[in-house]
C-alpha cells in the first residue's frame, strides 16, 4: 500500500519552510515515526517522521525546496510490501541504487572518489551521532566520514562550528611541512633558491658579498585565502529582518547602571546544595532576574508594553523572553506567567529551553509571544553591551559578565562583585525617567533580595 509523505499543518505565524536535508534516500527501509526529512522555518527545524515502517519508494521535493503546509513529499510503500518494493527499486534504478547499499565488487576508491565510503561511513555513524542540517551539508560537500565525528557532540548534536573545526585540524599537518617541498612535485632542494658560490678571488676579497634577497611568501607560505559563499538559513535571516525593523521603526535608546552581587551570591553559596536537592536543578542567577525584572514591570507598566498602530497596549500579564544562544542563530523561548513561578520552576524551565532549543526540538508555541526580554551576554565574557529590542516588544534587560572590582561601600574601597546591566527601550512610549527607575529597581531587588519576597 503506496503512503503519501506531506508537510505537516504549519502555525499560522508560518506561511511556508524550507526542505533542508533527507535523512532517507530512495529504496531504503524506514521504521514508523523515524525522521525522514527536516523542514526550517523561521523560528524552528521541524522533523517530519515516517506515518508507517516500509520503504521510502520516491522523494517529491529536492534539499532547499520551499514547500508549504499539506505538500507533497514522499510516497512510503508500507511495511507488508517492504522486501519487494525494496528489490524491484534495486532492480529498476540500476547499478546507482544498489551501490548506495552495497558497493559492487571491484568498485574502488578511484572510481567513486571515495563517495561509497563516506555514505557507508555516514549509515554506521548514525546510530551514534547526530548532525546538525548544516553540519550535514558541510560533511557532505568536503566528503567527511560521519564516524570520523563521533566524539564531537554537543549536548547529542555534532555542530557546523564542529565539523569545520575538524577539517580545519586535518589540514593542519600540511602546513609543517617546508614550504618548497609543497610546491609541485618537484625535489625540495630544486624548490629552494640556490645561490651559486663566489670564486676564490671573491671569497678572499675584502669586500664583503650581497645577501640573496629573500624568497617572496607564496600564497601557500601565507595560508589560505578560501573565501565560501553560504546562504542564510532562514532562522538567520528572520533575525536579519526583525533586528533591522526594531531599529527602523522604534526609537531606541539604552540606560545602563550596575549591581553588586554579593547577596544574591551568598544566598547561592548558603542554600545551593539543599535546593539543588530538594528541586532537582541549580540555583542560578537567571531566576532571580527573572523575579527582579518582574517586580520592576509591576511598578513601571509602560515597559511591559507594545505599540500597535497609534495605541499603547499595557499588557497585565508578565511573558518574559530568554534569549538562548544555539548553532543556528539566537532564539528567544518564553516563560509564561514568570509572576507566578517559583525560583525552581523558572530555573528547570530556561534549563529545559536551552537543552531542546540545542537539540532542535523546541516548539513554535514556545518561542511566540513575549512581554519583555532578557539576553546574557556575560556567559561569552561580554561587559557591557547594548541589546536590540525584540519588536513588537519595548524593552531588554541585558545582563553582563560578574567581574570582581573595587567599589565605596559605607566610605571604604571593597572588591565586590560587580555586573553592568543595560536596558534598551522604545523611547516612543518609554520615557528616560521610567528607563532609569526601572533599573534601580532591578537593582535594589537584586542587592537586597528580600525586597521580591516582602514586595518593598
Amino acid at each position: 500500500m503506496t503512503i503519501e509523505v506531506r508537510v505537516p499543518q504549519l502555525p499560522e505565524s508560518v506561511a511556508d519552510a524550507t526542505l533542508v536535508s533527507w535523512h532517507k534516500k530512495p529504496g531504503e527501509a524506514v521504521a514508523r515515526d523515524e525522521n525522514l526529512v527536516d523542514l526550517e522555518t523561521d523560528k524552528v527545524v521541524l522533523e517530519v517522521p515516517a506515518p508507517a515502517a516500509g520503504v521510502l519508494s520516491a522523494i517529491k521535493v529536492t534539499d532547499g525546496t520551499t514547500v508549504t503546509s499539506g505538500q507533497l513529499l514522499a510516497l512510503l510503500e508500507e511495511s507488508a510490501a517492504a522486501t519487494i518494493g525494496a528489490a524491484s527499486t534495486s532492480a529498476t534504478t540500476g547499478p546507482a541504487a544498489a551501490a548506495s547499499t552495497a558497493p559492487a565488487p571491484g568498485l574502488g576508491r578511484a572510481a567513486t572518489g571515495g563517495t561509497a565510503d563516506a555514505a557507508a561511513g555516514a549509515a554506521a555513524g548514525e546510530g551514534t551521532v547526530k548532525l546538525s542540517p548544516a553540519a550535514k551539508r558541510v560533511a557532505e560537500e568536503n566528503k567527511v566520514d560521519a564516524k570520523s565525528l563521533i566524539g564531537l557532540a554537543t549536548d547529542g548534536r555534532v555542530s557546523k562550528a564542529d565539523v569545520v573545526n575538524f577539517l580545519a585540524a586535518k589540514d593542519a599537518p600540511a602546513s609543517t611541512v617546508p614550504p618548497a617541498a609543497r610546491v609541485g612535485s618537484a625535489p625540495a632542494a630544486a624548490a629552494a633558491p640556490s645561490v651559486t658560490a663566489p670564486p676564490a678571488s671573491a671569497r678572499e676579497s675584502a669586500v664583503p658579498l650581497a645577501k640573496a634577497p629573500a624568497p617572496v611568501p607564496t600564497a601557500r607560505m601565507r595560508g589560505t585565502r578560501a573565501e565560501q559563499r553560504v546562504p542564510m538559513t532562514r532562522l538567520r535571516a528572520r533575525i536579519a529582518e526583525r533586528m533591522v525593523q526594531a531599529q527602523a521603526t522604534q526609537a531606541l535608546l539604552t540606560s545602563f547602571n550596575e549591581v553588586d552581587l554579593k547577596a544574591v551570591n551568598d544566598l547561592r553559596a548558603r542554600y545551593k546544595d539543599v535546593f539543588e536537592k530538594q528541586h532537582g536543578v541549580k540555583l542560578g542567577f537567571m531566576s532571580f532576574f527573572t523575579k527582579a525584572c518582574v517586580e520592576a514591570l509591576k511598578r513601571f507598566p509602560a515597559v511591559n508594553a507594545s505599540v500597535e498602530g497609534n495605541d499603547i497596549v499595557y499588557h497585565e500579564y508578565f511573558d518574559i523572553g530568554v534569549a538562548v544562544s544555539t548553532d543556528r542563530g539566537l532564539i528567544v523561548p518564553v516563560l509564561r506567567d514568570a509572576d507566578l513561578l517559583s525560583f525552581a520552576e523558572i530555573e528547570k524551565s530556561i534549563g529545559n529551553f536551552a537543552q531542546r532549543a540545542r537539540a532542535g526540538t523546541i516548539t513554535l508555541e514556545e518561542l511566540t509571544g513575549g512581554t519583555f526580554s532578557i539576553t546574557n551576554g556575560g556567559v561569552f565574557g561580554s561587559l557591557m553591551s547594548t541589546p536590540i529590542v525584540n519588536a513588537p516588544q519595548s524593552a531588554i534587560l541585558g545582563m553582563h559578565k560578574v567581574q570582581d572590582r573595587p567599589v565605596a561601600v559605607d566610605g571604604e574601597v571593597r572588591v565586590r562583585p560587580m555586573m553592568y546591566i543595560a536596558l534598551t527601550y522604545d523611547h516612543r512610549i518609554i520615557d528616560g525617567r521610567e528607563a532609569v527607575q526601572f533599573l534601580v529597581t532591578v537593582k535594589q531587588c537584586l542587592e537586597d533580595p528580600a525586597r521580591m519576597v516582602l514586595n518593598v
